[in-house]
């Protein structure tokens, strides 16, 4: 029987459906296999459809790999159009998953309820959403959060072109900046955290769905400033390096434990119930992503779920199917 998981998200509580410790028998066997988690392959075969955040795409990507490798017939495909763009072939019954880094929004929710799309959130891990700047930037090393609305709010566009206006110890540096795109969750959240409303920001900056362009941006510009996940921070060392935010600098550690804010949250997967239950390939790899993501996370380089996290885990995938 399908049904619909509400959105359960706070901005300083996760109520989180991610993970499961794995066992020898971890998730729950597709039906008429030997499980996705764990044991010899059961000869699968046909294909998983994601789309969304470039954010979460790799952590997708990184349970894809380690699903194919028990799984060879199944082919999971990760494309990267924003989380926006995601959910837009999601409730569109494209595609089996959606990958979030921001819950769903409300009229995106309308969409899939008119479609008859009905789905499960699942927090599949969380991350750090980090403030980068160039390598040989020496003097925003640590920012407050008050600098960065001051960089990014919409009322700086066309009048905070240096860095000596953000703050007059700081040297007579024009500013870039690079970051999300609209259709991104990490251009929702930021805005939404730094600049207090959703979507409100400057204009004058590059914008681009794929945060490899944001990291080429700022290693190539010791003026720049960007946003992006934390993982392509710790994939980008030494060529881009992270700011700390009020004195804390994003790390697993101060990522799980709350101290990173308003910058920590989590990341997730919106799973098609109808494509869960209806097709074996889904069902089999979403047990799989879910009984195996802390090792996928830390493949992934992202920050692993909680013990709490974990533990609510196993209550929320029996509802899945």
């Amino acid at each position: 029987m399908r049904k619909t998981t509400a959105k359960i998200f706070a901005s300083t509580a996760l109520v989180v459906i991610g993970a499961l410790t794995l066992s020898a028998c971890g998730g729950q066997p597709a039906e008429g296999d030997s499980g996705g988690s764990g044991g010899s392959a059961s000869g699968l075969s046909g294909s998983v459809t994601t789309d969304g955040s470039s954010t979460v795409a790799p952590l997708t990507e990184a349970a894809a790999d380690l699903f194919g490798d028990e799984e060879s017939g199944v082919n999971v495909s990760v494309a990267t159009s924003g989380t926006g763009g995601g959910f837009k072939s999601f409730c569109a019954d494209e595609t089996d998953i959606s990958n979030a880094s921001r819950p769903i929004k409300d009229e995106e929710a309308a969409e899939c309820e008119a479609a008859g799309v009905e789905y499960t959130e699942i927090v599949a891990a969380n991350d750090g959403l980090s403030v980068i700047i160039n390598p040989e930037n020496d003097w925003a090393e640590d920012l407050t959060v008050e600098q960065l609305n001051t960089i990014w709010g919409p009322e700086a566009e066309g009048e905070i072109t240096n860095w000596n206006q953000v703050d007059s110890s700081f040297p007579d540096q024009a500013i870039t900046l690079f970051g999300a795109g609209t259709d991104s969750g990490t251009f929702d959240y930021f805005t939404d955290a730094i600049n207090g409303e959703e979507g409100a920001i400057r204009t004058d900056y590059s914008p681009s769905e794929d945060d490899n362009i944001t990291v080429q941006g700022v290693s190539g510009d010791v003026g720049a400033i960007g946003f992006l996940g934390l993982s392509y921070v710790e994939e980008n060392e030494g060529v881009i390096k992270a700011a700390m935010i009020d004195g804390v600098m994003p790390s697993t550690e101060t990522v799980q434990d709350g101290t990173y804010t308003p910058l920590g949250r989590p990341l997730f997967i919106y799973v098609n119930n109808a494509s869960y239950v209806e097709k074996e390939q889904v069902k089999a790899f979403v047990d799989f992503y879910v009984a195996n993501s802390l090792d996928i996370a830390e493949r992934a380089l992202f920050v692993p779920l909680t013990e709490e996290q974990v533990t609510t885990a196993s209550d929320e995938l029996a509802s899945l199917g």
